[in-house]
């Protein structure tokens, strides 16, 4: 992550309850405990002073301003919550499903069918306590997952095939679509969590996956949707 980065955050939408911001690839939403590099929650904070105490504790962790987040690799839509209760009310849109959330991913692979649906539980990984499972050999309690995707586009980057994706996730597992495209022998590409031995397009220096578009209600019971436009990168390798 380039030191500057947290002063280049895109602010997509804001009213006096909701932040909706353009998260770039490469920061995570929150700390992990393990590190000290900055998150979004210290661009937060610093810029909304008085939301400092919003949210709730995970763990050890208090996480301000945070209801859902993001992978550090991800970029895209990200919502933050000013107040605790806005925070309750997006809280409660998210446990009950009725937040909509659009991605795009580049994948390994040609995927064949246009459209499916992949319905597998993800548990933990055996072998890693940063990866997820989904099928055989999950671990723990197994959660409900459920993703669909469509097929956008198929190309070739030398001799390697790729397919772009708009996929919609419908529950909001860690690892979700990274998870799900892996037990499709599709990986997102260049995820070095979860495709080691894939071949990664030297035109992405990133995870490939974003973030396209959220829709979720206001306090007024209003719906709002915010879109993030595709990243640079990903266009260049898709035209």
């Amino acid at each position: 992550m380039k030191k500057n980065t947290l002063t280049k955050i895109k602010i997509l939408y804001e009213d006096k309850d909701f932040l909706v911001i353009d998260k770039p690839s490469g920061i995570s939403v929150h700390p992990d405990g393990r590190t000290k590099e900055k998150t979004i929650t210290d661009w937060f904070i610093k810029k909304y002073p008085r939301s400092k105490n919003v949210g709730e504790p995970m763990g050890e962790i208090f996480r301000p301003g945070i209801v859902h987040r993001l992978d550090k690799g991800t970029s895209g839509v990200l919502v933050l919550v000013k107040n605790q209760k806005a925070h309750q009310f997006l809280k409660n849109q998210f446990q009950n499903k009725e937040v909509r959330k659009v991605y795009n991913a580049i994948v390994s692979g040609f995927v064949k069918n246009e459209r499916g649906i992949i319905n597998k539980p993800i548990g933990r990984s055996p072998s890693d306590f940063r990866r997820r499972l989904a099928g055989r050999g999950a671990r723990g309690e197994l959660r409900e997952a459920v993703t669909e995707y469509r097929v956008l586009k198929h190309f070739n980057v030398l001799s390697n095939k790729f397919t772009f994706l708009e996929v919609r996730p419908k529950t909001g597992r860690t690892h979700q679509i990274r998870v799900h495209m892996k037990f499709l022998n599709h990986p997102v590409a260049c995820d070095s969590l979860y495709d080691l031995k894939g071949f990664c397009p030297k035109q992405i220096v990133r995870l490939a996956l974003h973030a396209k578009s959220i829709e979720f209600k206001n306090l007024k019971g209003e719906t709002i949707k915010v879109e993030s436009p595709l990243p640079k990168e990903f266009l260049r390798i898709i035209k």
